[in-house]
């Protein structure tokens, strides 16, 4: 931890992890420079030094991660310390959800798509924090401690998957899984000053929760500080289990000579106007574009404000079915009583207009033809991650006013949900600040199973303009 505790928290050293990233550590690893274990016991030391400030670690499980460094498994990760989010199920740990809610007992075995996480090589230093079921997009809760920013502390790490994000920011592990329903891989990583990829829906093995949607908006993957990281995790992914019917993809190594036209997109579907701090990153990187002789031009929006209600319908959905179909999804000791504000009043939302429910799962299901559409003329569309830059803690908590809350909510997360439910691919990069000082991420989509292009502009981006770090 720095000198500012009560702003900036990191735990960057000089230990066996330093400043490395998930494929540094690997290597060195690899070439015997350190051992498994030492990055182990380096991670784990790192978590107990900032996570009190953080409050970024749902389930420690330190010591077998420690009997599992003796005897790493092989991969692109070998050894390399990692957290999986708290809703996806590790073997003999517990998986809350975030919520209070969930009686959860140790899970017997991993998730489908654990396995293939853990295919890399990654030791699991435990479960990261998330808000309740992942339907806020701040990991904020009504009656206990916020996940902090390590950035500044008094400011939101984004959701769902903050808790990753947070420890990944601030030096504790290189890399962690992160899942994303409606942004939930693409905010934290904006709000963190991490790169954040979306993959294409089936591009990695589904979530079991999403698997019996109506609509799949769910994708698995990771946060990271380093684009070659993420790169060698979906490749990864892909040697495991590659995706049927998708355009192949193997490891993507840097960025490609082709040139690309790029769309731009300011302002969100929502009316309301991009602040001022976001809307300046993502000129700023068109003009960078521009320099590096890509071509970048306006385009309108692929859908309308129809989308977004559809979509707020459907998040309304998921909170009824959880509400009232806990104990069946959950488990038996699932307690409705202790949901939070967010999830009964989206639950309530729903209840009022249900009737609208084939409708929204209609216009979800056409948003994919709309979203491939605008790709014809362009290779990729740039936007803002988010509606506004990451606010204060307790500005979205669920604490506040449902409807406040709410309308706030819409606003913060308003780019990023039709990926979700188009299944399109995207990333979010952190090429801009605040003028709080706080990290902003500029957004690019691209076609079904382009995540090749994604990654390449990703790397020549990264070239051009070198993220900013905590350290």
């Amino acid at each position: 931890m720095n000198n500012e505790m009560t702003t900036r928290v990191h735990a960057f050293g000089d230990d066996a992890l330093g400043d490395l990233d998930a494929v540094g550590v690997a290597v060195a690893i690899a070439a015997g420079e350190i051992s498994a274990r030492e990055a182990t016991e380096a991670a784990i030391a790192r978590a107990e030094r900032v996570n009190p400030a953080l409050n970024a670690i749902q389930h420690p499980d330190f010591d077998r991660a420690r009997s599992a460094a003796d005897r790493p498994a092989t991969g692109a990760f070998s050894g390399v310390p990692t957290f999986v989010k708290d809703n996806t199920d590790v073997a003999g740990l517990p998986t809350d959800q975030g919520s209070l809610a969930v009686n959860s007992r140790p899970a017997v075995a991993n998730a489908p798509f654990t396995d293939q996480f853990l295919s890399a090589g990654l030791t699991v230093l435990g479960k990261s924090t998330m808000p309740e079921f992942g339907f806020n997009a701040t990991t904020e809760y009504e009656t206990l401690p916020p996940t902090r920013n390590p950035w500044n502390t008094g400011y939101s790490a984004g959701a769902s998957s903050g808790g990753s994000a947070a420890l990944v920011a601030a030096g504790v592990v290189p890399i962690a899984h992160a899942n994303d329903g409606g942004g939930s891989i693409r905010i934290p990583a904006a709000a963190c000053g991490l790169v954040g990829l979306k993959p294409t829906r089936d591009r990695v093995v589904p979530a079991v929760e999403a698997a019996k949607l109506p609509v799949d908006i769910v994708s698995n993957g990771v946060v990271t500080r380093t684009v070659r990281d993420t790169a060698h995790f979906l490749a990864a992914t892909q040697a495991y289990l590659p995706a049927a019917g998708l355009r192949p993809l193997g490891l993507v190594e840097g960025p490609s000579d082709r040139r690309l036209r790029i769309g731009l997109i300011v302002d969100s579907v929502t009316g309301v106007p991009t602040d001022e701090d976001s809307r300046k990153a993502v000129l700023a990187t068109s003009d960078l574009l521009g320099g590096l002789g890509h071509e970048v031009v306006e385009v309108e929006l692929p859908v309308d404000q129809a989308f977004m209600a559809d979509f707020k319908h459907y998040w309304g959905l998921l909170a009824f079915s959880t509400q009232h179909f806990g104990k069946k999804v959950m488990g038996p000791d699932f307690d409705k009583t202790l949901t939070d504000p967010l999830t009964r009043g989206l639950a309530r939302k729903f209840i009022r207009q249900a009737w609208r429910t084939p409708g929204a799962i209609r216009g979800l299901k056409r948003s994919e033809q709309r979203y491939r559409a605008a790709f014809a003329d362009v290779d990729l569309i740039m936007s803002p991650t988010l509606g506004f830059a990451t606010p204060e803690l307790g500005y979205l908590s669920p604490a506040v006013d449902f409807p406040v809350m709410f309308d706030r909510l819409i606003q913060y997360a308003a780019f990023t949900p039709l990926n979700n439910a188009s299944g399109g691919p995207a990333i979010s990069l952190p090429l801009g600040r605040s003028s709080a000082d706080m990290p902003i991420g500029v957004h690019f989509s691209a076609d079904h199973g382009d995540e090749q292009t994604l990654l390449e502009i990703a790397y020549e981006l990264e070239a051009a303009q070198p993220f900013a770090t905590i350290r």
